[in-house]
């Protein structure tokens, strides 16, 4: 049981000529919620379809729970949630979710769970007549009602509204004090930031970084302000103490990274004084994964 939930070594996947994964390797561990994020075309989705056995390698070894990811064994011991399909647009919502729990030997009670994400008033509704956010929490349901040691979650709270990410959000919590692993990838960086024990950043089918959210993020913290576009940051960094950073991104909004306190406020209001510009909302934050995340793949879209 001290084995890693799902280990990855020098996994590569090609379609045809295009490499989407390069030589990945990382792992979650067991009880923990382990976040997978990275741009489009990352090679997330490959990484998280191998996993779950969908599809196979060109090189390197997964494991899951210890077996290969397509052993038969893990049926019974694995949750998939998947952002679309794989449910008959005709299906009742309660029957589907009952229809599910019979292929566990101890499901959860299905009444309770669809009470649990706002689904039970919409029981004896098609699948196709459910909105987005509702088919989403459907899937939510099926990927944990067999009690599984392992679910993935892809982008659980797409679509969702605030309450309902809430709840997604507390439901996840739950499975992970309860001994659960869980693997999720997701765009909203604050939800990782939230929900994860280890985040594992990937960008053109490798890992540029991994850590929990407070060692990614760091102890630093920021001064941020708006102003008006294209100050003279080099003139502002003369004055700043060493080590201070100044860097205007996007277009209007500047941070000052170093030591924040006193003397470094101080210079900041005094410059944006001298220059004939109001700081606004000035505030003094630590780093967000989300500045982690663009820093290390970039701001273009892709």
């Amino acid at each position: 049981m001290d084995s890693p939930a799902v280990e990855v070594v020098e996994l590569v996947k090609r379609y045809g000529g295009a490499t989407a994964v390069d030589g990945l390797t990382l792992s979650a561990a067991r009880g923990a919620v382990t976040a997978i994020l990275g741009p489009n075309g990352a090679g997330k989705t490959s990484t998280i379809e191998i996993c779950e056995g969908f599809r196979r390698p060109t090189a390197g070894t997964v494991r899951v729970l210890g077996l290969d990811p397509g052993d038969h064994a893990l049926r019974a011991k694995v949750g998939v949630m998947l952002q679309a399909g794989g449910v008959p647009p005709a299906s009742r919502c309660a029957e589907w979710l009952r229809l599910v729990a019979r292929f566990y030997a101890t499901p959860l009670d299905t009444g309770a769970l669809l009470t649990r994400l706002g689904l039970a008033e919409h029981a004896r509704t098609p699948y196709r007549r459910l909105s987005g956010g509702q088919q989403q929490r459907l899937s939510l349901a099926a990927a944990v009602v067999g009690r599984p040691e392992l679910v993935f979650l892809d982008e659980p709270t797409a679509g969702l509204d605030p309450q309902a990410r809430h709840a997604c959000w507390e439901l996840v919590g739950e499975l992970r004090a309860s001994g659960v692993s869980v693997v999720l990838t997701t765009h909203h960086m604050d939800e990782a930031e939230r929900l994860a024990d280890q985040v594992v950043i990937i960008d053109r089918g490798r890992v540029v970084a991994e850590g929990s959210p407070a060692t990614l993020t760091g102890a630093e913290r920021q001064l941020r302000f708006r102003a008006r576009p294209g100050l003279a940051l080099e003139e502002l960094l003369t004055a700043l103490p060493d080590g201070s950073a100044a860097k205007e991104s996007p277009a209007g909004h500047y941070i000052i990274e170093g030591q924040v306190g006193p003397e470094l406020l101080a210079t900041v209001t005094a410059w944006c004084a001298a220059e004939g510009v109001t700081a606004d909302d000035l505030s003094i934050e630590r780093r967000t994964l989300e500045d982690v995340f663009l820093e290390l793949t970039g701001r273009e879209l892709r």
